[in-house]
């Protein structure tokens, strides 16, 4: 593993059975993440960028290749791992029939956090994402804005190491939008990787070090926005991924503006 890298993977393979044949998701990708860096892991819908999020944050077993997370190889030290990880997913995988201060708090005990830091840190996480007001009512009352919120605040609550954000801020107005950023900045401050996919190009020219674009499973591209820019001839990171991915997915992206 390179000295300065905190995630490598190298050779990821995955596939799924379908009722209507074999599903190649990951084809055999590598590619390194640089320790303290905010990473833009980009690619259109179907792309295979949750599937491997999957496999590196330990949710899907790959067929084959090799992920290592903090000089540890997964397939033997997952505990371990899990520990140093964070995940914000696409999907809502809270519990609804737990308040969000339940669930801060399982979350919390999980991760071999103290019943005081729990609470101390919930407290504080529920009051900067404007949660609050809500923290004893059941999540499953959330509006989806809220929830995702509440995803973001649990992932950051045991300080992982590396912090996979899956689509963070769909769903979020602007202003909320702002204070995920201002939080994820602070936290990258303080020595936090940022593993990011998003369709807002503007986030990823902004606060990524390094870009990687995925498409039908494969890694066409991985460097700086600069680089990807002067290879493709073009001036704005919209611009690469579409001459990169020839435009696959572009209705199903957001713009630079936010806008469809």
């Amino acid at each position: 593993m390179a000295q300065d890298s905190i995630l490598e993977v190298e050779g990821l393979t995955k596939t799924f059975h379908t009722k209507n044949g074999v599903v190649n998701a990951v084809k055999g990708i590598s590619f390194n993440v640089e320790r303290g860096e905010v990473f833009g892991f980009l690619g259109a819908n179907g792309a295979g960028k949750s599937t491997t999020i999957g496999m590196i944050t330990t949710q899907l077993l790959p067929d084959a290749g090799r992920i290592v997370v903090g000089g540890q190889d997964l397939t033997k030290n997952t505990a371990e791992i899990r520990r140093n990880i964070g995940v914000v997913a696409q999907h809502n995988n809270l519990e609804r029939r737990l308040t969000a201060m339940e669930n801060l708090y399982f979350h919390g005990r999980y991760f071999a956090m103290s019943k005081a830091e729990i609470k101390e840190k919930s407290e504080d996480l529920l009051q900067r994402f404007g949660l609050w007001e809500r923290r004893n009512d059941y999540v499953g009352s959330y509006s989806g804005g809220m929830a995702q919120r509440l995803k973001i605040a649990r992932a950051m609550l045991h300080d992982p190491k590396i912090l996979f954000l899956d689509e963070p801020t769909t769903g979020l107005d602007p202003n909320y939008r702002q204070i995920l950023w201002d939080e994820m900045l602070e936290m990258n401050k303080n020595g936090t990787t940022i593993f990011l996919t998003t369709h807002y190009m503007e986030e990823v020219e902004h606060f990524c070090s390094h870009v990687a674009i995925m498409k039908q499973g494969s890694i066409l591209a991985r460097g700086t926005v600069q680089e990807l820019e002067e290879k493709t001839g073009t001036h704005s990171l919209n611009d690469v991924f579409l001459v990169l991915t020839d435009h696959d997915g572009v209705d199903d992206r957001k713009s630079a503006n936010g806008r469809e």
